[in-house]
Parts: C-alpha cells; sequence; structure tokens
C-alpha cells in the first residue's frame, strides 16, 4: 500500500509540476494575442475542446476540487492558449464572497449556497442570479499519523468525541471497542480542523451531525464550531499537518491523503463491513443522491447517514457557481468553453484518474444543458 501511494504521489507531483509551468507561462503571456480563441474554435489542439473567449479568466474557492482544477486547466490552456484560467484554492467560503463581490468569474463551493447568498448574487448578476452546477464528487477522507497503525476502524459516535476533544488518547476503550486486534499506543491525539470557512468542513459536521446527533450537538457550517483542536488553512494545510505529526488526525479530501502518502479511516456505518474512502465507495454514495435545487439551480441534497454495503458517507459535491443571466460580457464565452470542458466525458473522466468521483450521468446531463444557457 505504501509502495502504490508513493508511486502516485510522484504521479501528482509530476502533473501538479506541470500544471503549475503551464500557469507560469500563461501568466507571462501577452493578453493581445488574437490567432486563436473566441473566433476560432477549431482551434482546439486536444479532445474534443472548443475554444470560445479569450482574456484572463479568474475564479477561486474550495481547496477539495484544486486538483481537479489543475487537471482541467492543463489540458484546457494547451488547447486554448488565449485563454488563461487562474483558479485561487482561497476556500469555499472565501471563494463564495469574492465572486459575490463581484472579483471573479465563477466560484467553487462545496456546499450550496444559501438563500441570502443567492440573494446576494442579484448583484452582480445583472437581470438574474447565482446558481450551483455540481462538478466534481468525492469522498472526504478522515486522515490518521499513528506510529505502527496501519488500519484503523472508527465510527461516527467516535469520531464526534474525538474532533470534539472528548477523546483523547489513542487507546481509549471506544477506540479499542471498535479495532480488538489492533495494538493501539497511548499517544495523545492530535485533530486537526480547518481554520478557513470551508464546504469540506460543512460536508464533515453535516456527516457528524446526521451520523451522531447525540455526539455532535453543532449546526453543519463551513466555519468550524468545536471546542479544541488544532487549526491549519486549506485542505493541504490540514493534511500536511497530519503528515507531519505522529498522533494527529484531520479531514481533507480523498486525493490530499494520497498524494500526502496518509492512511485514511474505514468508517463502521453499520453495514456489514466497514467502508473505505474511495472513489468507487463514494459514487455508490452520490449516486443515492438527488437534485433539490429550483428554477434552474442543481444543488444536490446527499444521504451522509446511509448503510448501504459499500457506500462511503463522508461526501462532498463541489459546485462551480456562476450566474444564470448577467454573466460579464467579456469573460461568458470563455467561462462557458472552460465549464463545458470540464463537464464533458473527457473532462469527468480525468477525475477518477486523480481520486475524484465523476458527477453520475442523469446529474451531469442537466449540468451540461445549464452551462449552454448561461448567458
Amino acid at each position: 500500500m505504501k509502495l502504490q501511494r508513493t508511486n502516485r504521489l510522484r504521479a501528482l507531483s509530476v502533473g501538479a509540476l506541470a500544471v503549475t509551468s503551464a500557469l507560469v507561462l500563461s501568466a507571462c503571456g501577452s493578453d493581445d494575442n488574437t490567432t486563436q480563441g473566441g473566433d476560432n474554435p477549431e482551434s482546439a489542439a486536444s479532445g474534443n475542446i472548443e475554444c470560445q473567449g479569450e482574456g484572463n479568466l479568474l475564479a477561486s474557492g474550495s481547496s477539495a476540487q484544486k486538483n481537479a482544477v489543475d487537471a482541467w486547466v492543463q489540458n484546457y490552456q494547451q488547447a486554448c492558449p488565449d485563454t488563461k484560467v487562474n483558479y485561487n484554492p482561497t476556500g469555499s467560503g472565501a471563494g463564495i464572497q469574492e465572486f459575490l463581490q463581484g472579483k471573479t468569474a465563477f466560484a467553487g463551493s462545496d456546499s450550496a449556497l444559501k438563500e441570502d447568498e443567492v440573494e446576494q448574487s442579484k448583484e452582480v448578476c445583472e437581470g438574474g442570479k447565482a446558481i450551483n452546477l455540481p462538478m466534481v464528487g468525492g469522498p472526504v477522507a478522515i486522515g490518521y499519523n499513528l506510529s505502527g497503525v496501519e488500519e484503523l476502524v472508527l465510527d461516527a459516535p467516535t469520531i464526534a468525541k474525538i474532533f470534539d476533544t472528548k477523546i483523547t488518547q489513542w487507546d481509549d476503550e471506544a477506540i479499542k471497542k471498535l479495532n480488538p486486534d489492533v495494538e493501539l499506543p497511548a499517544t495523545k491525539i492530535q485533530a486537526f480542523h480547518r481554520s478557513d470557512e470551508s464546504g469540506t468542513t460543512d460536508n464533515f459536521t453535516t456527516y457528524l451531525n446526521e451520523a451522531a446527533p447525540e455526539e455532535w450537538p453543532y449546526e453543519p457550517a463551513k466555519a468550524w464550531a468545536a471546542k479544541g483542536g488544532q487549526s491549519a488553512n486549506g485542505s493541504a494545510g490540514v493534511a500536511t499537518n497530519v503528515a507531519q505529526t505522529d498522533g494527529a488526525i484531520g479531514y481533507f479530501e480523498l486525493s490530499y491523503a494520497t498524494g500526502n502518502d496518509i492512511d485514511t479511516v474505514k468508517l463502521d456505518t453499520g453495514a456489514g463491513e466497514p467502508v473505505e474512502a474511495t472513489v468507487e465507495n463514494s459514487s455508490t454514495g452520490i449516486a443515492a443522491g438527488k437534485i433539490v435545487g429550483t428554477d434552474g439551480d442543481l444543488a444536490m441534497e446527499l444521504d451522509y447517514s446511509t448503510k448501504e454495503e459499500g457506500a462511503y458517507p463522508i461526501i462532498l459535491v463541489t459546485y462551480e457557481i456562476a450566474c444564470d443571466k448577467g454573466n460579464k460580457p467579456d469573460k461568458l464565452e470563455a467561462m462557458k468553453s472552460f465549464l463545458t470542458y470540464a463537464a464533458s466525458e473527457e473532462g469527468q473522466d480525468q477525475l477518477a484518474e486523480i481520486e475524484y468521483a465523476p458527477i453520475p450521468d442523469e446529474v451531469i446531463t442537466k449540468v451540461r444543458e445549464k452551462i449552454d444557457s448561461l448567458s
């Protein structure tokens, strides 16, 4: 397992280097190039990407989808060099605020917009409003670093107590009961959570609230509300701290566990066997979800307390947030072109290769139709 993760880490590192190089080259390029782009859709040099628009396309938000966006940007900019896509993984909360302030063309968020945010969006979406477009799926892994322990099972009540500092030692009786064949050390638990407002936190705390309501009295939210623990910025920050600290535990999107060679918790959901955080197991959970958004919005409702065999329950869907009407005219065509590629079969197929789950066909079909109608 360690060797496989090391190989995947090298692959991710090489891919990240290629993406970074592409972004640097793009940032250094001129905005005055007119040989390809909006007036020449056939300029696409890779796959079926249809280039439209040109210039700098700014977006920000969810850090959980950063690796997916990086992969999309790399392919898209190879085909469409006149559009420079710059995605800043500031966290879902910050990304939404920047979008609502008119600073970005679209935002990424791991939780759907709230009613007051939709209302506020009418100020930047002239004649329209912001909508949620589900684009990336995947499990929120619970990663841990505990010397001598390579497999660990936890359930929702125990996880809730750990992250609320009610269980503070790794040899606690509740953890022993779930892991009778594991020799657990008396190491102090160091739980890490996000310091920034995060859709990942919102999904993780929704799981705890629904699956362990007695142990987790806090309302789900982007901002961390529980007692104690240590904070770090972004999924990358939490993963880095867990990787470097013996006794640590934290939550982040699966690709951050794989990329940092971090072991992940198997969940006792009440099914026949503990469920591992994998793309396949999270896809089972996402497929059970349903669209609950109205009036063109595609927000989804997920089942965090499922006991279905092989269904990993801590899942997130990352939405790209854009105006249904009233998008900035100078950014509209480029944004639609990039999002069309991300939602395409080719774009979605990339996700499984980097530890994300593609959005189910019946949902992504609606996303493609909605992107096409953006104005």
